[in-house]
């Protein structure tokens, strides 16, 4: 038999090839090592812990373009609720639980105005997440105004807790310390970023809702037919996004220590790329959640690459570009 027949069956499948792609990035990192620096359990973990925030986003944005659609709100989204987290917690003084419901209520009320829009008026998620974007960042100016500040200000924390509360110490720390490893730990973050992606993956390939999905971004019409509430299932896909977006945005607070309204610029492009990269179908309907985390990983692992060996960041840019463009180039290939 052939080699070229051999390997077919495995390059079918989208998560044996989004692997090879991220083995490949791994294989290029251990020859660009940056003496030895990519061999460091503390990189990976850096890696980890840094790619969470960019990954929650795109786990949302795997639920939005599964379904058909896209959301180019998110990066603004995550900016307005770390300012709500931080401006409760810091600001306020409140409970880490009260902040962090005020930051969700105030992503699932975004995320809704995008489903509102996208779905039920019909309008083109392009034009109504860009929208939403515009109206979420403005939001996240004028927050700090409540405090007493100037609009655009960060919302610091109290002198005496300079690094944050104790929760914000706790979210940005290692959950447990791998001995093997020379004591370091498994980020909190990342343990956060994995364990929501097992509960969306389950959703996505395990229920009703999620099988929804999927018909509905491969086939609206043929959905609407089979009795599919298809306004409904893709407004939610919204809102998830929107849930999504603001737990993103706790974190990002979480490893800044402040609130900054200019939080998540261009963000939404990462999780796009992230949700591509990993095999995710942008016409919707073919993907899931376990090909995302993999994009994640190998963008992160690109991005740390770049990052050890001294590359500027505008040529990271202009790469990043150029493999996203290449990733939908493949996808429309096949």
């Amino acid at each position: 038999m052939p080699a070229g027949s051999a390997l077919n069956p495995v390059l079918a499948s989208p998560l044996s090839r989004a692997l090879l792609a991220l083995g490949l990035v791994v294989a290029l990192g251990c020859v660009f090592h940056a003496e030895g620096a990519f061999f460091a359990a503390q990189t990976h973990r850096d890696l980890l812990s840094a790619s969470s925030v960019t990954g929650i986003l795109a786990l949302g944005m795997t639920l939005v373009i599964l379904g058909g659609g896209i959301d180019l709100s998110v990066g603004s989204l995550l900016a307005v609720c770390g300012m709500t987290f931080a401006a409760l917690t810091l600001g306020a003084g409140l409970a880490w639980p009260l902040g962090a419901a005020g930051a969700l209520v105030a992503g699932v009320a975004l995320g809704g105005v995008n489903g509102m829009l996208a779905a039920r008026l019909r309008l083109q998620p392009f034009v109504a997440t860009l929208a939403t974007m515009v109206l979420a960042r403005g939001l996240a100016k004028v927050l700090p105004v409540t405090l007493g500040q100037d609009p655009s200000s960060k919302v610091m924390p109290p002198a005496e807790q300079i690094l944050g509360p104790p929760f914000y110490q706790w979210l940005d720390g290692d959950l447990l310390v791998l001995p093997l490893a020379g004591g370091i730990g498994v980020p909190a973050l990342g343990v956060l970023f994995l364990g929501l992606a097992l509960v969306l993956g389950v959703v996505v390939s395990r229920t009703v809702y999620g099988r929804h999905v999927l018909a509905v971004g491969g086939n609206e019409v043929a959905s609407h037919l089979a009795g599919v509430a298809v306004v409904r299932v893709r407004a939610l896909t919204y809102v998830l996004c929107g849930a999504c977006a603001a737990v993103a945005g706790i974190c990002q607070t979480v490893r800044d220590r402040l609130g900054n309204p200019e939080a998540g610029t261009m963000f939404e492009l990462k999780a796009i790329a992230a949700v591509v990269i990993g095999g995710t179908s942008l016409r919707g309907g073919s993907g899931g959640i376990g090909l995302t985390v993999v994009g994640v990983l190998t963008l992160g692992y690109i991005e740390k690459i770049l990052s050890i060996n001294g590359v500027a960041e505008h040529w990271r840019l202009i790469l990043q570009g150029a493999i996203l463009v290449a990733a939908v180039l493949l996808q429309d290939r096949r």
